[in-house]
């Protein structure tokens, strides 16, 4: 795969289309001659997103999706099929975040993160590679995890475990695509501070798997220092769409939006590999104040 990705009059398929990084992929796909199918579980922000994408001259359709349920997934993925008979690029791009003490937090919460943050992308690679290895065609996934799967920031354990397993489950899916196929390959999509709407996820949160109790006081603090964080990103979700669609042009798998960010991975292995006990994150980077999508 030496030349360059094709993007113009190829199909793309974005979960968490509606806003922040997904929507900021439709409309950078757009201006790419992308035909877009679009899913989010939000309908009116969906509706919303596509129409402003067809007045651009777009050709895109909306299919409101629930990532956590396979056969919703399933449908997308037979939508995309119906509406354009075949599907070059996948953005799993749909993600929520929650924080405070990893013991504070509900069954509920384990739920849904890893509902929509790990199987949404579990979901999206079981449906759409079939599709992708059978079309014979170039084509190329790119999984939205974050620098919480490359770090283990305090106060954000079920996010960061979301996004390792993430991180690990496109790793993976790498070498198991290198084992049977020249044409299909992915990306792993790791920002730090972005300002989108992961700061208010809650929105869309199901109510079954809504807390009955108030936020505890690790969990207040968590919420406003993810405000703030989230508020003070240098990079805006165009510089991230840039900068993902650059790496998906030239095949390149690790996109880390944040390259400062390294210095605090390399300090983690190096107490992997040296067997020292885990040194904070936030010691070596004040600005790495948490790690959302």
């Amino acid at each position: 795969m030496s030349e360059p990705f094709q993007f113009d009059g190829r199909v793309a398929v974005i979960t968490g289309a509606a806003s922040g990084f997904g929507r900021a992929f439709a409309h950078h796909a757009a201006a790419l001659g992308m035909k877009l199918v679009l899913a989010d579980v939000d309908q009116a922000l969906l509706d919303e997103t596509v129409e402003a994408l067809r007045e651009s001259g777009a050709q895109a359709v909306g299919v409101r999706t629930d990532v956590r349920d396979a056969a919703q997934v399933d449908a997308l993925a037979n939508a995309a099929l119906e509406a354009f008979g075949k599907v070059h690029l996948l953005f799993n791009n749909a993600g929520v975040g929650t924080g405070g003490f990893v013991w504070e937090s509900s069954a509920r919460d384990w739920e849904w993160l890893f509902g929509v943050n790990v199987m949404g992308v579990a979901n999206g690679v079981r449906s759409f590679t079939p599709v992708m290895l059978a079309q014979g065609e170039r084509a190329h996934i790119v999984n939205t995890a974050s620098v919480a799967g490359l770090l283990s920031p305090p106060a954000m354990g079920v996010y960061n475990a979301s996004k390792h397993a993430v991180v690990s489950l496109t790793e993976t899916l790498y070498h198991d695509l290198k084992n049977v196929s020249d044409a299909v390959s992915c990306s792993l999509l790791c920002p730090a501070f972005v300002p989108t709407g992961i700061a208010n996820a809650g929105r869309s949160r199901p109510d079954d798997l809504r807390n009955d109790a108030p936020l505890t006081r690790s969990q207040q603090a968590a919420d406003l220092q993810l405000q703030r964080a989230v508020r003070a990103g240098k990079l805006t979700p165009d510089d991230v769409a840039k900068a993902t669609f650059d790496a998906v042009r030239e095949g390149r798998f690790y996109i880390l939006t944040h390259p400062q960010i390294l210095a605090s991975v390399k300090l983690r292995h190096e107490d992997i590999e040296t067997l020292r006990n885990p040194t904070d994150p936030l010691s070596l980077k004040p600005e790495v104040k948490q790690a959302p999508q």
